[in-house]
């Protein structure tokens, strides 16, 4: 089992993360990724880890020592400050999102699924119109069509800029029919 974590410190409500190591016989059958830029918001440092049976680990070493070259030592140093302090600003964080989460969710209510058209060409046409960029909820599979998927990393103010495209975009869908 392959489980990324990448967004472990980064779940809502009042259950805690669980990862799937953690199951009875599941940690030496798990190899969980992790890293560094969502929880601490290190997007582009490009450092992260993983976690394997000790077995799978020295398999995954030989590949890696002559496959990439160490993290910069930079980005390690700035690794071990945001373990040491960053606890406080992952909280920030979160409750942050989830707040931009859910202005997202209402705003997205009131405007999808109402024109017919797939994930992929309301997405298309809206980048076109807007110049607004989502990803169709097509992209990850059947069962995301009719959906899409956004970024709430950026501040309350772009999301609402963000939002206002794109009801200019859905007055003028309705405006043709």
């Amino acid at each position: 089992m392959i489980s990324d974590e990448i967004y472990s410190e980064l779940t809502y409500g009042d259950a805690p993360h669980f990862s799937i190591a953690a199951l009875p016989g599941m940690s030496e059958r798990t190899i969980v990724v992790n890293g560094f830029s969502k929880a601490y918001a290190m997007t582009g440092w490009r450092l992260g880890y993983a976690l394997a049976p000790e077995l799978i680990a020295r398999e995954m070493t030989k590949i890696h020592q002559f496959c990439i070259m160490c993290a910069p030592t930079t980005s390690q140093y700035a690794a071990v400050e945001a373990l040491r302090n960053g606890d406080k600003d992952i909280a920030k964080m979160r409750e942050s999102y989830d707040k931009r989460r859910h202005f997202l969710l209402k705003q997205f209510e009131i405007m999808i699924k109402e024109f017919g058209m797939s994930s992929d060409e309301f997405a298309t046409t809206l980048l076109k119109q807007e110049e607004l960029a989502v990803v169709p909820g097509s992209a990850f599979g059947d069962c995301g069509e009719g959906f899409l998927r956004i970024s709430y990393a950026y501040s309350i103010d772009e999301l609402r800029e963000a939002m206002d495209r794109m009801g200019r975009f859905i007055r003028g869908l309705r405006e043709g029919k």
